[in-house]
Order: C-alpha cells, then sequence, then structure tokens
C-alpha cells in the first residue's frame, strides 16, 4: 500500500480509498449487505485505512454500514463524509447553508457512531451559501472537534478564488477521473497546484467499464443507475472507446498477472502521482482486485499507450 498525507490530519490516507456508494445499498443493482460488511474488513487487512461515503448514500444507510463495521478500529482508519445534498418531499437539492450543515453533520455523527469526522466534505456547491460562510462554519465545527479536516468535491477552476484564503485549512477534494473520463483533467492539476491539496478521484473506473467485467452488448436491471443512458460509458460510441481502452489493458494486466481493474487504477496512480484512488465496492474480491494496483508499475510506454487510447 502507498500513503499520503492531508492536511490537518494525524494518519497518512492510504491511496485507495474504499468508496461507500455501494454500501448504500441503492441504486447499483444487487448489493448484500453481508459482502459489504466483509469488503470494509478486508479492506483494513489489505492496508485500505481510508473509507469515503456521503449522508444521501442510501439516506445515510452507507454511513450506518461504515460506522458500525469500523467501530471498533476507529482510530485507526480515516472516515470521510459528504454534506449538501438534501432530499426532502420527492425533491432533490443542494444546500450549503450554515443551519444545515450543523444539523447534517450531527445526523452523520450520530448515523457512524463516532464523536468526530476525519474528512469533512461539501458534497456540491448550492451557489447561494457565499463561500465564506460556509467555510466558516465548517471551522467552527473543526476548533470544536467534531471535524478534523474539510475537503471538497466536484469544484472546478472558477471556485478557486473564493476557497484560496481557506487554502491551508483544505485537505483534499475529489473530482471524476478516469481512463474514461479525462475531461477535468487540466482543472484537477490545476486545483491541487492553487490549493496545495491531495486530488482525489472518484468514478476511478468508468462505473465499472473498466474493470473488464462488460462487452458490447452489456445491460443492466432497472434498479441499476447504469441502465439509465446519462451514464454514457455504457452507450455507443462512448462504449465503443472504452472497450478498446480494456483491450489495451487486458494485455497488461496479462502480462502483470493482476485484474484488469488494477491496472486502470495504476495509470491514475501514476498520473496523478500524489493522489488517492476512489473505488466503490461491493465485495471483498472487489477491494482484493483494485489493490493489486500496488503490486506493479507501468512502463512509460504503457502509460503513453493508455493515454493515446483514451483521448
Amino acid at each position: 500500500m502507498e500513503f499520503v498525507q492531508l492536511k490537518g490530519l494525524a494518519q497518512k490516507a492510504s491511496r485507495l480509498c474504499m468508496g461507500g456508494c455501494p454500501a448504500g445499498e441503492y441504486g447499483w443493482g444487487h448489493v448484500s449487505r453481508q459482502e459489504v460488511e466483509a469488503a470494509i474488513l478486508h479492506a483494513v487487512d489489505l492496508g485500505v485505512n481510508f473509507f469515503d461515503t456521503a449522508d444521501t448514500y442510501g439516506l445515510g444507510r452507507s454511513e450506518e454500514t461504515l460506522g458500525e463495521v469500523l467501530r471498533g478500529r476507529r482510530e485507526k482508519v480515516i472516515l470521510a463524509t459528504k454534506f449538501g445534498v438534501r432530499m426532502e418531499q420527492g425533491r432533490t437539492f443542494y444546500d450549503n447553508s450554515p443551519t444545515y450543515i450543523d444539523s447534517a453533520l450531527k445526523a452523520s455523527l450520530a448515523r457512524m457512531r463516532t464523536d468526530y469526522i476525519d474528512l469533512y466534505q461539501v458534497h456540491y456547491l448550492d451557489g447561494v451559501t457565499p463561500i465564506s460562510q460556509m467555510m466558516e462554519t465548517l471551522l467552527k465545527h473543526k476548533r470544536q472537534g467534531a471535524i478534523r479536516g474539510i475537503g471538497l468535491s466536484n469544484i472546478n477552476p472558477a471556485d478557486l478564488p473564493a476557497f484560496k484564503p481557506y487554502a491551508s485549512e483544505l485537505a483534499g477534494f475529489q473530482n471524476h477521473y478516469s481512463l474514461a473520463h479525462r475531461n477535468d483533467e487540466v482543472s484537477i492539476l490545476q486545483i491541487a497546484e492553487t490549493l496545495d491539496i491531495i486530488p482525489m478521484t472518484w468514478g476511478s473506473l468508468g462505473q465499472g467499464i473498466l474493470t473488464g467485467k462488460y462487452g458490447k452488448n452489456v445491460s443492466f436491471e432497472s434498479d441499476d443507475r447504469r441502465s439509465r443512458p446519462v451514464y454514457d460509458n455504457f452507450y455507443g460510441e462512448k462504449l465503443e472507446k472504452n472497450l478498446r481502452i480494456v483491450e489495451t489493458m487486458e494485455s497488461m494486466a496479462e502480462k502483470y498477472k493482476v485484474p484488469v481493474s488494477s491496472v486502470a487504477i495504476r495509470w491514475i496512480l501514476e498520473t496523478l502521482p500524489h493522489s488517492v484512488v476512489i473505488t466503490g465496492v461491493k465485495s471483498p474480491g472487489q477491494i482484493e482486485d483494485n489493490a493489486k494496483a500496488f503490486s506493479f508499475a507501468l512502463s512509460p510506454e504503457e502509460r503513453a499507450e493508455l493515454n493515446i487510447r483514451s483521448r
């Protein structure tokens, strides 16, 4: 395992982070709670000490599962969650107001069975609450000890001027990035450099297309979000391009005797040398496959080939 230091946190974070969206048991087809719990424990055995979730994943279900399983290992792990997406009376909207932060944090602490959260992140900016007001509220909770570090998610360079005065207080940020989604690559590098914070990648396996498990006739049940064309990694020309990337990775996976998913993760680890890769996990086998990304290194020629394929 490899580790990086997030500003404000006492212990270093593993560069592989277990994403908790599937642990919400909603929107990813069949998910076994027993398998998810086993995956969390297996992740710890493999050296993963970083777990990321959000209060909206399964409407709190993911936070509850992580908190319950990791309760006896609390001081040895880094728990991260997110706030800012509200679901009320059948509608979803963003809210970064101080009042909502106060209530959302209290609820997350209760669900996760802890008196502090290592990394508390704004899920999306609401476009209404001044960033200074949001940050001052988070800093209040940091001073009180309820959170150890402050993180960002889904931000862009236009947000940088407002966040720059708080750069020393920010631990990291997570944005969409993978071999299947390089649209924000320049922005990610700019944000990391300007705020001097660690980039974390979500969607790191392209919602699963970069695992090598799916072919051109891929389909999903209606209870899986990927059945919707908005998840374009599995449709049309984007699917065809992704399958060409997978074909290239398959030869590399065979060479290094590792799963295809670990090649996709290794590429991010080497392209963003001080990053954390977040991968959603349903089973112990998946986290084990992903952790094999630390058992080999891509050659410069292989990275170049993957760069060309993914452009």
